[in-house]
């Protein structure tokens, strides 16, 4: 019998020739667009380069790495969201008729800044995700930090200042590692959000976003929606949260969750908070008794587990 063969290398592609104006946006839109393992080389100091369109990902390409080894950083200048997947989207192209459960692509971004990304106006599956949005194949997220991004400020549905997320392979978590969060604005989750899926989040922190809807979900009569999630939100049926050594301060919800807003719809949801500090995270509206900062309904009372703290 022949031996299996070894698994292709992704493909390697470099954006920029070892200075700043090297490191241009349609650099980075064609490097995404092509895939595989992208890595920067704009010379030794810190450089932040402004996107002047979306950078898309391609469904038929099963892996791309951002790669910016912290010292890059892109930026929607406050005008458009930065990255986008989504196996849904034909104009992606569409690779298969499960888009909604599909292993590829997977995504990774590490080492890498996202600031002022801004998805207010995007209509495209509910909106959101002012640096990156992402319906399908699976999501990573390793030491990187993302300060300033914004999404819709009021509405029922819309949320994710920063990164949303929609459907994961097989219902596997998006993984956040040794990453932060700052600055975030949206209707709901002034950092992260999604439908439906899980997340484990170990080492990161969450500080001063903010949930900036007014009338919860749905919309409270006479109001324009939202305002839940200060920092994450979650929502959906069957899905999880866990939070390990991870801080989430300071963050604000004008409605339910200042730190999190958790609502599993049938209750099968569950939250586990490990070695984790959740502090300075008023709900402004409503939260669940005992557990200041937060709003949860699912399975059972969430773990709070490893020495975590949660405080007013």
């Amino acid at each position: 019998m022949l031996p299996a063969a070894a698994p292709a290398a992704p493909a390697r592609q470099v954006v920029g020739t070892g200075t700043p104006a090297s490191c241009t946006s349609e650099a980075v839109v064609r490097a995404v667009a092509g895939g595989g393992l992208v890595t920067f080389d704009c010379g030794p100091d810190p450089v932040t380069i402004v996107m002047r369109r979306t950078a898309r990902v391609v469904n038929t390409n099963p892996l791309l790495v951002l790669d910016g080894g912290g010292r890059v950083t892109l930026s929607g200048g406050g005008r458009r969201r930065i990255l986008y997947q989504n196996t849904c989207d034909r104009a992606q192209v569409w690779t298969t008729p499960r888009c909604d459960d599909q292993a590829t692509p997977r995504l990774v971004v590490r080492g890498m800044g996202f600031t002022a990304g801004d998805a207010t106006g995007e209509r495209v599956d509910g909106g959101g995700g002012g640096a990156i949005f992402v319906r399908g194949g699976r999501l990573s997220i390793v030491r990187s930090e993302f300060t300033g991004n914004r999404c819709d400020r009021t509405g029922p549905d819309v949320a994710g200042a920063a990164v949303r997320v929609l459907d994961q392979h097989r219902d596997r978590p998006v993984t956040v590692s040794g990453s932060t969060f700052t600055g975030g604005r949206c209707a709901n989750g002034g950092a992260v959000a999604s439908i439906g899926v899980s997340w484990r989040i170990t080492g990161s922190t969450f500080r001063d976003n903010r949930a900036t809807g007014r009338g919860a979900n749905p919309a409270r009569p006479g109001t324009p929606g939202g305002g839940n999630g200060g920092a994450v939100y979650l929502d959906g049926n069957r899905m999880s949260l866990t939070l390990r050594r991870t801080v989430i301060e300071e963050n604000v919800a004008n409605e339910g969750g200042g730190a999190v807003f958790f609502v599993s719809n049938d209750r099968t949801g569950t939250m586990t908070v490990s070695g984790s500090r959740l502090a300075g995270n008023p709900s402004r509206g409503f939260e669940t008794a005992g557990l200041p900062g937060v709003f949860f309904l699912g399975a059972r009372p969430p773990r709070i587990a490893g020495g975590s703290r949660l405080l007013p």
